[in-house]
């Protein structure tokens, strides 16, 4: 007969403050199959995992419940710590006394009440666990990381250095992300392009790292250890192998059309690079603009093209590539300040974004690296900076900081006055939040060493008159109107997850939050996992970051992998979902729902010999999320030691 015995946690005071946990204890020891009741200040630190394996050993336990806080925290930590004294991790169970009791409850009695209830259901389900096994499946010791920008590139050198291979997919002709278009970078004032560029050669050059640019995810399908990946390279119709750089080609080109790089502020030929650093440095061919392509006419990139890389009749091309592991850093896209009406809506040329910029001030920008006004490209002589364009603003959907504009707004304060030594900048903030190392002497700098004037308040109005952008706000600090003749207006606007994330995330079963950046499986555990099983996050896809931080983050995604890569078999848990298909009707509800699309249809014989369609579970996919458990009508699907009768003998026991 089963024996169990129950612990219960102080947690300090987290749950004792509320909680009468000694009576909680003592109120266990009445309950069914019961043979053990105690209670420790912590019970996950070392001497309260102490406890526990001397009492399964002094008392003959074989199944353990621990009340604590959630088993999102620390369920692993227990089954790791009774398997240790020989007991299977799965014949253990967690009560949330701290989340469902003592936090949320302010009369002690109730908490307690609650506890006791609590615990009751735990050691009844308990009872009924089954020792199970975990689950062993090979792994492909191959990467994909999705997405060439510092933190897909950082990702693959680091998975390289450890001598596994990386294949980065990156949808721009180029490797480099949006770190490519930056200038400089803070607090430093590094040059962006000296610390990108030999990264973008380094990760080319890498015999351990595939390259699929200007390519896009089409479909990826299998689970962690062993997924297939479907890649679509779009046609440059310029020959990779072929090209020798040389511009002629781009030179000769009769077409311009505005730069996307260069964010429409200059224009580009219809067969171009994106910019000088470019890797690879070869051009490539809009087909929505070459005359050749759409009207069948000039030709004239393949008439001076010398070594005859160019080719009309190049196609899309599939790529299948097999990986064990995948990283997602696909970076950010930028708020749209169009719908700020009270900006100007994108009305007016002398009001611009922090990016574009960016781009203004470097050497291989539009003016290369002028700042002149887009109106009549004279030099500005005063320029107003405009803090949280859509962060922190409920109102526009955005209510989360972006985190990086308050120091980029600083280093563009300072580099618009090494430009342009008598420009006076003024800076309109809510507050400044400079959180990193030598940040916030890096914001004093800007307002004592180059004269930047930071005004607390917001901005209600840009109107244009004589010739200036009028910025009308509100200082809060003095308590009274401002009203300043601007030259040149630049918006800080929020980071915003890419266009095509949601899609991605459908793709490969990412989930993501309601702004669609994705989500990490455990905010301080966790951060770098996503709750698909060999699927890591990198970078600004997950939240707001800056380039320290997206690095950061890059190298641990690529050590997590390095570590599943070190085994032939990953181990998985083994609370999965399972299908009695004698039973299974084939209506396909499980295979909508199911979030991690771990389960498909196939065609089985029953026993007369007639093909029927049933349900079938991909266990390495499965997360035991459960989710397909109450919408399956026919009631036969099961979760390993989440069963309908341990369900019951939960509820039987109230």
């Amino acid at each position: 007969m089963p024996r169990t015995g129950v612990f219960v946690c102080h947690c300090g005071s987290n749950i004792a403050g509320k909680v009468d946990v000694e009576t909680v204890a003592a109120k266990a020891l009445n309950f069914d199959r019961v043979v053990f009741s105690t209670t420790y200040k912590y019970m996950c630190s070392q001497p309260g995992q102490e406890v526990i394996k001397k009492a399964v050993r002094d008392n003959n336990l074989d199944r353990i419940v621990v009340a604590a806080c959630t088993p999102n925290l620390h369920g692993k930590t227990f089954q790791r710590c009774i398997k240790t004294v020989g007991l299977s991790p799965y014949l253990s169970e967690m009560a949330s006394i701290r989340e469902h009791c003592s936090w949320v409850h302010t009369d002690p009695d109730e908490a307690t009440g609650k506890a006791i209830e609590l615990v009751r259901l735990a050691t009844a389900k308990v009872r009924k666990n089954v020792a199970l096994l975990p689950l062993n499946i090979p792994v492909t010791r191959r990467a994909l990381v999705i997405g060439g920008g510092i933190a897909g590139i950082q990702s693959a050198l680091d998975i390289a250095a450890a001598g596994f291979e990386a294949v980065i997919v990156e949808k721009e002709p180029s490797v480099g992300g949006r770190m490519a278009q930056l200038d400089k970078t803070f607090p430093t004032l590094d040059c962006s392009a000296c610390i990108l560029a030999p990264r973008m050669v380094e990760v080319a050059t890498n015999e351990k790292v595939i390259i699929h640019s200007y390519s896009k995810i089409e479909k990826i399908t299998g689970s962690v250890g062993s997924f297939e990946v479907q890649i679509k390279k779009k046609a440059r119709y310029v020959d990779l192998g072929k090209c020798t750089g040389c511009g002629t080609c781009t030179e000769k080109c009769p077409v311009k059309v505005d730069s996307e790089f260069n964010l429409r502020l200059s224009t580009r030929k219809a067969i171009s690079t994106p910019f000088p650093q470019a890797v690879p440095n070869v051009p490539v061919i809009d087909p929505h603009h070459c005359r050749y392509l759409t009207l069948g006419k000039c030709g004239v990139c393949q008439k001076v093209c010398q070594a005859g890389a160019v080719n009309y009749e190049d196609k899309d091309e599939i790529i299948i590539e097999k990986v064990g592991a995948i990283i997602a850093a696909t970076g950010y896209d930028l708020f749209d300040p169009k719908k700020y009406g009270e900006y100007g809506g994108g009305r007016y040329r002398d009001v611009i974004t922090g990016l574009q910029f960016e781009r203004l001030i470097n050497a291989s920008g539009p003016t290369g690296g002028e700042i002149t006004r887009l109106s009549d490209g004279k030099t500005p002589k005063t320029i107003v900076f405009i803090q949280c364009v859509g962060s922190r603003d409920e109102q526009k959907g955005k209510p989360y900081c972006s985190k990086i504009c308050c120091m980029y707004t600083a280093k563009q304060t300072i580099l618009a006055k090494e430009h342009i030594p008598d420009v006076q900048c003024y800076v309109f903030y809510i507050d400044i939040r400079a959180g990193g190392k030598n940040y916030e002497e890096f914001v004093k700098r800007a307002q004592t060493d180059y004269g930047a004037v930071y005004i607390r308040g917001r901005v209600s109005k840009l109107y244009e008159q004589e010739g200036q952008i009028m910025v009308k706000g509100m200082d809060t600090l003095l308590g009274e109107e401002v009203e300043i003749p601007a030259d040149l207006v630049v918006l800080a606007t929020a980071i915003v997850p890419r266009r095509e994330a949601r899609t991605l995330a459908q793709k490969i079963g990412l989930s993501y939050d309601q702004h669609a950046f994705y989500n990490e499986a455990h905010p301080k555990m966790a951060p770098v996992e996503n709750l698909t099983l060999g699927i890591y996050l990198a970078g600004a896809c997950q939240a707001p970051k800056d380039i320290p931080d997206s690095v950061a983050m890059a190298s641990a995604a690529a050590a997590k992998i390095c570590g599943l890569f070190s085994r032939d078999f990953l181990s998985i848990d083994p609370i999965v979902a399972s299908v009695a298909e004698t039973c299974c009707v084939g209506c396909n509800t499980c295979v909508a729902i199911c979030p991690f699309k771990a389960i498909s249809m196939e065609i089985r014989k029953d026993r007369t010999g007639q093909e029927r369609q049933v349900a079938t579970v991909n266990t390495s996919l499965c997360q035991g999320c459960g989710t397909c458990l109450p919408n399956c009508r026919s009631r036969c699907i099961s979760l390993n030691n989440w069963t309908t009768d341990q369900l019951y003998a939960e509820v039987m026991t109230i």
